[in-house]
């Protein structure tokens, strides 16, 4: 977290997708049995380690509200540039507003073989047509453990930075302007916003990779 920029800052409220299981159990490929001295404890941790973009994203759904309406926000985030890949905003968390964002994500590089794509547990990510995208461009999907946020903390960790900057103490006139707002801060965050270890934007540190296949980087 401290390497892409980020503090972790524990979200007021947070959208619960998990409705049960709906297939055959993810796995999470993030977990690695942690060592102290050269030996291995029999623990389990997070590995968010990577050396280049598109070997790790993430991607969740939060909610926002303004009165009684509400938004939901559905990015993808890789994991070595902290680059917001791409974004969804929609009135209701359906199936589609996730759909959307994985298609675009797909249609931006010609090959992802081996990525793994982390995400919770939540039920959009267990539709088979979801599932079935991911397997044809051989990409490995990976699934938080049930009622551990520290999985998925690299996402959870942005949403936090997000809403205490833009969100938490804030009153807008309308859900329509809350929406432009985000869209204005992830821009913001992508290519103006400093990684404190890099010393650089996530989109100048993604065009320092050499990242050619990557077709449109707003």
């Amino acid at each position: 977290m401290n390497e892409l920029g980020l503090k972790g800052i524990q979200p007021r409220e947070k959208y619960k997708s998990f409705k049960g299981e709906l297939n055959n159990k993810i796995p999470n490929h993030l977990l690695e049995e942690k060592e102290e001295k050269g030996y291995k404890t029999g623990k389990l941790g997070q590995n968010f380690k990577t050396s280049k973009p598109n070997q790790k994203w993430t991607t969740d759904v939060t909610e926002f509200k303004v009165k009684d309406k509400k938004t939901y926000l559905s990015p993808i985030r890789d994991m070595h540039t902290g680059y917001i890949i791409v974004r969804k905003l929609s009135k209701s968390p359906n199936f589609k507003m996730v759909e959307d964002m994985l298609d675009e994500a797909l249609a931006k590089f010609d090959n992802l073989e081996g990525l793994i794509f982390h995400s919770d547990q939540g039920w959009p990510y267990q539709m088979p047509q979801y599932q079935k995208k991911l397997k044809d461009r051989g990409i490995i999907q990976s699934m938080s453990r049930k009622g551990n946020c520290l999985d998925n903390s690299i996402m959870e960790t942005f949403f936090a930075q997000l809403k205490n900057e833009i969100y938490y103490g804030k009153e807008y006139k309308s859900i329509d302007e809350l929406e432009q707002k985000i869209n204005e801060y992830i821009d913001y965050y992508n290519n103006e916003r400093i990684i404190l270890r890099l010393k650089m934007s996530p989109a100048e540190y993604w065009k320092r990779c050499n990242m050619d296949q990557y077709k449109e980087m707003n």
